[in-house]
């Protein structure tokens, strides 16, 4: 099927990733609109629509995905915006992504549009989407494993403001409390943050991470594989620029506005006596959240998907094949 030409609304188009998601759908043949909900932000290009649309006006949001393929959520905070957006995709009757790290709006959304008739993909993204493709990649064969772990390895986080904002919902909505995967439920807690050793493979080798750093990958994994325990840390000195009030936004390094900020993303999965690793490798978290993005939208136009309503990326596509697809923005080893 050839989607040249499709329409794809970009709901958040004026962000961070937003801009990112806007230019990966024009290198890829498809025409973006760009929709949001601050008309003075909305960028102007030329042969594009802009279609402003207030979450909260369901008219608008109709008139922003009138016409498209499909849509792409790249506005936080989700708490706010994945609700209202999704329910005007099944009005439209297209199907929706979206680049949710927030851990609580990705359950909401498991759990409100599980079984849809259409396929819906929260976090589809750097965080929650890239991390559940590996682990999924990992697991191979396994019907079920005891226990999975997801390692960030970023050399640094300058987080977006629109990071910022998403956390602090975050934050507010489990009073402040951190939470983990563990006995098949999310549980909340106050433990204190504790620093461990990881070894990613070469050439980063080992790292101090802070063990138990809440990311999507505590929903989306055991979305649907079976594994009671689901942990995720964050290298040492990411975690300190996200926690730092004064760590500025990224800075473009290079055309096409990417940071030179690296990453290594670790997902190793344990059974028993036995463990299987799939890793990954690439420059500038937000920047690459649109090849995945745009590499979902893809597939789900052209039928390549696995099921409907709700569901994590590892669920929706073969992780393996799709992990490909993502060279040269993502170099893969499994």
């Amino acid at each position: 099927m050839d989607l040249a030409g499709s329409p794809v609304t970009v709901y958040g188009a004026s962000g961070h990733t937003g801009r990112f998601v806007t230019a990966h759908l024009l290198a890829r043949g498809l025409v973006p609109v760009l929709a949001g909900r601050d008309p003075s932000r909305l960028p102007v290009a030329p042969g594009l629509d802009v279609r402003p649309a207030a979450v909260d006006d369901p008219a608008a949001l109709d008139r922003a995905l009138a016409g498209s393929a499909a849509v792409i959520n790249c506005a936080g905070p989700f708490a706010a915006t994945a609700g209202p957006v999704i329910e005007a995709a099944l009005r439209a009757g297209i199907p929706y992504v979206d680049v949710a790290a927030e851990i609580e709006a990705n359950a909401d959304t498991f759990r409100r549009y599980a079984g849809r008739p259409l396929p819906i993909v929260p976090a589809m993204a750097f965080y929650g989407g890239l991390g559940d493709l590996l682990v999924t990649t990992a697991m191979g064969d396994w019907a079920d494993a005891d226990r999975v772990h997801v390692a960030y390895g970023l050399d640094s986080w300058h987080p977006t403001a629109g990071t910022r904002e998403a956390g602090e919902v975050s934050h507010r909505r489990r009073g402040g409390r951190r939470v983990r995967y563990t006995g098949g439920r999310l549980e909340y807690h106050d433990d204190a943050p504790r620093i461990e050793r990881w070894t990613f493979p070469p050439p980063t080798g080992a790292r101090d991470v802070v063990a138990e750093f809440s990311m999507a990958d505590l929903v989306t994994v055991p979305s649907h594989l079976a594994v009671p325990e689901v942990r995720t840390s964050m290298a040492v000195e990411a975690a300190r620029d996200l926690a730092a009030p004064d760590t500025p936004a990224p800075v473009a390094a290079d055309a096409s506005g990417r940071s030179a900020q690296s990453f290594v993303v670790d997902a190793v999965v344990y059974r028993g006596s036995e463990q299987r690793r799939a890793s990954a490798t690439g420059r500038d978290i937000y920047a690459v959240t649109a090849p995945l993005a745009v590499e979902a939208v893809t597939r789900i136009l052209t039928g390549r998907t696995r099921t409907t309503g709700a569901a994590s990326a590892g669920a929706m596509f073969d992780a393996a094949d799709f992990l490909a697809a993502l060279a040269p923005d993502v170099a893969v080893s499994a």
